[in-house]
């Protein structure tokens, strides 16, 4: 049985830092590409980031463009999300998802990626807030 699950969430002052950590049992984390996505009450699930599993490509949104850093630990099979500058609209449940292929379009001034994933994670939240 696949499960990914997802690590590190919390509640966070406005500026501070977070990171997320996503770890699998069931497959290899390694050997897919890997998004984070993120859904905040009342609206749509959205994906943030994303990297590839081969010569580590990464995609971000130009919300998060510059304040988040996605990455994998090979050694551990694991893939972060390390979150800085952290602002009160990134508040929302965070997702990791795993497929073969990380979708990537346009949409408008930053890309779009797609949900269209094979295997997801329960969420983990996270507050920015005073």
């Amino acid at each position: 049985q696949v499960q990914l699950v997802e690590f590190g969430g919390g509640l966070v002052q406005p500026g501070g830092s977070l990171r997320l950590s996503c770890a699998a049992s069931g497959l290899t984390l390694n050997d897919y590409d890997i998004g984070w996505f993120r859904q905040a009450p009342g609206k749509e699930r959205e994906g943030i980031s994303c990297i590839t599993n081969s010569v580590a490509g990464t995609f971000y949104i130009e919300s998060v463009k510059g304040r988040f850093t996605i990455s994998r630990d090979s050694a551990k099979d694991t893939v972060y999300l390390q979150m800085n500058s952290l602002k009160p609209e990134d508040t929302a449940v965070y997702y990791c998802a795993a497929d073969f292929k990380c979708r990537i379009g346009l949409s408008g001034d930053s890309i779009y990626i797609s949900p269209t994933f094979a295997f997801w994670g329960q969420g983990t939240q996270v507050t920015v807030s005073s």
